[in-house]
């Protein structure tokens, strides 16, 4: 596949599930960080979450599970609970999630999860994008 396709390809499952604002802050990297812009769109979502194996709901667990753990990844992790939003979680399966992470990564990685999550929910809910 042509990297121009690769990169098509990407886009368009980066906004079905993070819409028009996933795109917005990928492009938002290309004046600064082009080639890590590319790479998101060709590799992160134009191969990995194109993939077969799970389908969009269970990597949208999968990733909120990790951003959370990670604990130093708060805007990503709001985007991915929206995106999580897109794909037909619930804010309860949400929850779950952040809370399951307390015993791995710890109560701070949680309350950090659940502050990220409070934050998602709110734009949501006024329909703007933080």
């Amino acid at each position: 596949m042509a990297e121009s396709e690769r990169y098509r390809r990407g886009r368009e499952k980066l906004e079905e599930i993070h819409g028009e604002h996933g795109r917005e802050v990928v492009q938002a990297l290309e004046d600064v960080a082009p080639e890590l812009a590319r790479y998101i769109f060709e590799f992160a979502f134009g191969d990995i979450y194109r993939r077969e194996g799970l389908h969009l709901r269970d990597r949208q667990i999968a990733t909120i599970a990790a951003l959370t753990a990670q604990g130093n990844a708060q805007p990503q992790l709001k985007a991915h609970i929206r995106g999580g939003l897109n794909v037909g979680l619930t804010r309860s399966e949400i929850m779950e999630v952040i809370v399951q992470m307390a015993v791995y990564a710890g109560f701070p990685a949680a309350m950090n999860g659940a502050a990220a999550a409070r934050e998602a929910f709110r734009e949501a809910d006024a329909g703007t994008e933080g």
